[in-house]
């Protein structure tokens, strides 16, 4: 299947999956609470992603809902408030919480081949289920990226339905945090983007900003999140405790799953990969060290 035709049917499946959602919206059982009320379309949405992702046997159909859904809730969540279409906070959440949309999810349409490829980290994930494949794609796959995702958001709801005015240095200082976050990853993934593309085979990136930090691009797009929970903790600082939670999920995310999978490919497949493992931060960048300690106890897979 062509590129093209690949893209056809996400946009198809995504213009489906948004329509279900509309339509709980709009004609569904209203809960009382807004916040529930959009969880639930947000689920009957990935039912609907998760059932394109089983029809063409590829689970990368989900790829691009982790950056197509916030701002859709962001939106809703304003327009259905009453804070005002006047509220500045508003504007510059928007803002950025925009440009990371379009800059994710160009990143991903670019370096997507189409439906005949799916991500190795899906096929490896349902491989190793077996018989519970089914359940591990649904689940681990669909349904818990779009509560983690929606977690992220909370602060972000907050921020965009309360009356009470926000604390102008924080609201900056999250705008601030944000924008470096997406700056950050937009360097990174167009250094991995040149290096997969003239690479040979065993070769490591560890040049630009990959020789600050093995995970440059993770370590961004966590800085988005918290710039999210800035911008909620802003509108309520009171409320400081329960808005990061979303962040402690996403920072369990990328050390507890994400990265784990990614060292372990790498040492399988990279024999340079330990010297980089010695030199370079695992996630916080930091500056290389210039001289490798010994190779022993330090070298571990995760």
């Amino acid at each position: 299947m062509s590129r093209t035709a690949s893209f056809v049917r996400v946009v198809l499946a995504y213009l489906v999956a948004f329509g279900v959602a509309a339509a709980w919206l709009w004609l569904g059982p209203d809960t009382g609470h807004l916040w529930l009320d959009t969880l639930i379309a947000d689920l009957w949405a990935t039912l609907v992603i998760f059932g394109f992702s089983r029809l063409y046997s590829n689970s990368s159909m989900y790829d691009a809902y982790w950056s197509v859904i916030p701002p859709a809730l962001l939106v809703y969540w304003w327009a259905a408030g009453d804070v005002g279409i006047d509220a500045v906070h508003c504007w510059v959440i928007a803002l950025v919480l925009g440009v990371w949309a379009v800059r994710l999810t160009a990143n991903w349409a670019i370096g997507w081949p189409g439906l005949q490829h799916e991500d190795w980290r899906y096929r490896m994930l349902k491989d190793r289920a077996g018989g519970a494949a089914f359940v591990v794609d649904l689940f681990a796959i669909h349904v818990f990226p779009t509560i983690q995702v929606f977690l992220g958001m909370v602060p972000v709801y907050v921020a965009v339905t309360r009356h009470d005015s926000t604390i102008g240095w924080l609201t900056a200082l999250a705008a601030v945090v944000g924008s470096a976050a997406i700056a950050l990853e937009y360097v990174a993934d167009a250094q991995l983007r040149h290096f997969t593309a003239h690479r040979t085979p065993g070769s490591v990136l560890d040049s630009g900003v990959w020789s600050w930090s093995r995970h440059p691009n993770y370590f961004g797009e966590f800085g988005f999140w918290v710039a999210m929970a800035l911008f909620g903790i802003a509108a309520a600082p009171a409320d400081w405790w329960w808005l990061l939670v979303g962040v402690a999920v996403m920072l369990a995310m990328f050390l507890g799953a994400s990265i784990p999978m990614m060292e372990q490919r790498n040492l399988s497949r990279r024999p340079g990969y330990p010297d980089v493992v010695d030199r370079v931060s695992r996630f916080v960048p930091r500056p290389p060290r210039r001289t490798p300690p010994p190779h022993s106890a330090e070298r571990t897979p995760g």
